[in-house]
C-alpha cells in the first residue's frame, strides 16, 4: 500500500468474522478483497504441496517470486481503478465469487505411515474425520491433539485420517511419533487433495457421517471449532 502515499490501507479481517466474506459465499481463507471487490479468492493460491504448478491457482506456488509478482500487479491494478473511481470495470475483472464444498467422502486409496492401506470404501458405516494439516503450521499441533482426544472418546465409532501436506514425510513420521496420537497418518497427496476439492489453508477438517455424506467442513482453528465440530459429530453418532 506504499505505493499509493495514503490513499489506500489495509485491513485484517479474522477468518469466519468477515461480513465480506458472508456476503459473496466465501468460506475458505485467504480471500483478498479491494473495497468490496473479491480481488482473490482461496483457489487462487493453490493447494500446499508438491508437485503443483501455477496451472492450479493464479498465484500458485505462492512461495515463488513470479507468483508474488503477478499477485502483486494483480492487487495494484485493482486498487488502482478503484481509486481512480472505475469500480464497475474492477468488478468485471473480479474473481468469481463462491467456492463449492464436495457433497460426499470421494474416492481416494492411500498409504497410511504404518504401511497400511486406507480407502473409502474401509470406512463405511462410521463417522470420519479428515484433517489436512502440515508440519510447520502451531495451529494443527494443537488440532491434532484434539482429535486424539475425539478418537480416545468415541473409539471405533470415528476413524480419524490425519493427510500432510506441504511437509517432508521424515518429519511427519517424527512428529506423529512424538504426539503418540491414535490417528491414521498419511501423506496427503495432490491427487488427494483435489477430491477434496482443494486445499487452501491449514488446517482445514472435514466432516462425513456413516453414509459418507458431508456432515460440516471446518476451515482454520478459530476459537469456536472444538465446540462446533463436536456437536456435529456427536449429532451423527449412534450411543455407544
Amino acid at each position: 500500500m506504499q505505493d499509493f502515499a495514503g490513499r489506500a490501507r489495509f485491513v485484517s479481517e479474522n477468518y469466519g468474522d468477515s461480513a465480506l466474506a458472508r456476503r459473496y459465499g466465501v468460506t475458505r481463507y485467504p480471500a483478498i478483497f479491494v473495497d468490496d471487490v473479491l480481488v482473490a479468492t482461496p483457489k487462487d493460491f493453490g493447494f500446499f504441496g508438491k508437485g503443483e504448478g501455477p496451472e492450479v491457482g493464479r498465484y500458485a506456488p505462492l512461495k515463488s517470486a513470479a507468483s508474488h509478482e503477478r499477485f502483486r500487479a494483480d492487487l495494484t491494478r485493482m486498487v488502482t481503478l478503484l481509486l481512480a473511481g472505475k469500480k464497475e470495470e474492477a468488478r468485471a475483472q473480479a474473481a468469481p465469487a463462491g467456492t463449492a464444498e464436495i457433497a460426499a467422502l470421494p474416492a481416494f486409496t492411500l498409504t497410511d505411515l504404518e504401511g497400511r492401506k486406507v480407502a473409502r470404501e474401509d470406512l463405511a458405516g462410521r463417522a470420519v474425520l479428515v484433517e489436512f494439516w502440515a508440519t510447520w503450521c502451531p495451529p494443527c499441533r494443537g488440532t491434532l491433539a484434539w482429535l486424539g482426544a475425539l478418537k480416545q472418546r468415541y473409539g471405533d465409532r470415528l476413524v480419524v485420517l490425519a493427510a500432510a501436506v506441504e511437509s517432508e514425510e521424515a518429519d511427519v513420521k517424527k512428529l506423529a511419533a512424538d504426539l503418540g496420537l491414535p490417528l491414521r497418518f498419511a501423506m496427503g497427496t495432490p491427487e488427494l487433495a483435489r477430491s477434496f476439492g482443494d486445499i487452501s489453508a491449514v488446517p482445514t477438517l472435514f466432516l462425513f457421517d456413516g453414509e459418507g455424506k458431508t456432515a460440516g467442513v471446518f476451515y482454520g482453528a478459530p476459537p469456536s471449532l472444538h465446540e462446533e465440530a463436536e456437536a456435529k459429530l456427536r449429532s451423527l453418532l449412534p450411543a455407544p
